[in-house]
């Protein structure tokens, strides 16, 4: 079989079978045509049963030079259900990936704002019109809410319930959650939705809640650049993503307290021991601090 043809019958099996959102499926997808168009470009391989361990290899291997070990680990995670399904269908007799581990992840603690620094960040936007009072909203929910950048991009104006202060929105595995709000965030986006939104919609009409100026959706990459212009304009020097917004809020709940379960599930987590690197995150911060203010440890102490 041609490796397109796989590839096709592959996206029908993860839309179909495995009924996987939007995101993953493109995600899926764009690592698999990576890899096919190097195996292309450099064996002139079109069938997929023409493709060896040592094509996969050498893949890997140019691959690693110039990712991260995460972004490595999901190619690799991509090519290992691909070649399940292609087994699974009798499209291929051997599994080439089984002869291939994941490395290691290499430990980081996640970068966050402090509460100044995102206050800071929040208070440099001015509602003035439509698109501020759009881009001041989509920050405060995200650090309102923990959620992905992708799940605040597929909001719609019924998931969102201002009067008993929650989002509904649905995550990975296309599982469904609600998570809370703070008062001040609906208040904003109460002002956005009844005040500015309307004109961001006078040309189309639209059930998402964060639109541009000619009714489409906001994307994961539009939220991303005008982020990068406004942490720019805040004077944050901090290198801030959508992501960061998250971590913070997750930090933050932790540091006052709150439940290492609760935020598990706000985040949208399946597994407890992805939200426990917030506790290293706010432990080493204590440490930090303990560093700086201890009396005995300070320089010049005897």
């Amino acid at each position: 079989m041609k490796w397109k043809d796989a590839l096709r019958e592959y996206k029908q099996y993860m839309i179909v079978e495995k009924g996987y959102s939007q995101n993953t499926i493109d995600s899926y997808m764009r690592d698999l045509l990576d890899f096919f168009n190097v195996i292309n470009e450099q064996y002139h391989i079109d069938n997929i049963e023409d493709i060896s361990k040592d094509h996969v290899y050498l893949y890997l291997k140019e691959m690693k030079k110039h990712l991260s070990t995460s972004s490595s680990n999901r190619h690799m995670v991509s090519l290992r259900q691909f070649y399940v399904f292609l087994v699974k269908e009798n499209i291929v007799k051997q599994n080439v990936m089984s002869a291939f581990e994941m490395a290691k992840k290499e430990q980081y603690l996640p970068e966050v704002l402090s509460k100044e620094e995102i206050n800071q960040l929040l208070d440099s936007v001015e509602i003035s019109d439509p698109i501020s009072a759009r881009n001041r909203c989509m920050m405060e929910v995200l650090y309102a809410s923990g959620l992905r950048v992708s799940e605040m991009c597929s909001l719609t104006l019924s998931a969102v319930n201002l009067n008993k202060g929650f989002i509904k929105c649905i995550g990975k595995g296309n599982k469904e959650r609600i998570v809370p709000m703070n008062h001040r965030c609906c208040q904003l986006l109460k002002e956005y939705i009844e005040e500015y939104r309307p004109q961001l919609c006078e040309k189309n009409t639209s059930s998402y809640l964060f639109i541009n100026n000619k009714g489409i959706p906001i994307k994961r990459d539009d939220f991303y650049h005008i982020l990068q212009k406004l942490v720019q304009k805040s004077g944050i020097k901090k290198h801030v993503t959508p992501h960061t917004l998250r971590h913070t809020f997750a930090t933050h709940l932790l540091e006052n307290d709150a439940d290492l379960r609760s935020i598990q599930e706000m985040l949208g987590h399946s597994d407890i021991s992805t939200t426990t690197i917030y506790t290293h995150v706010s432990q080493s911060k204590t440490i930090d601090k303990y560093k700086k203010f201890h009396p005995r440890n300070q320089k010049g102490r005897k």
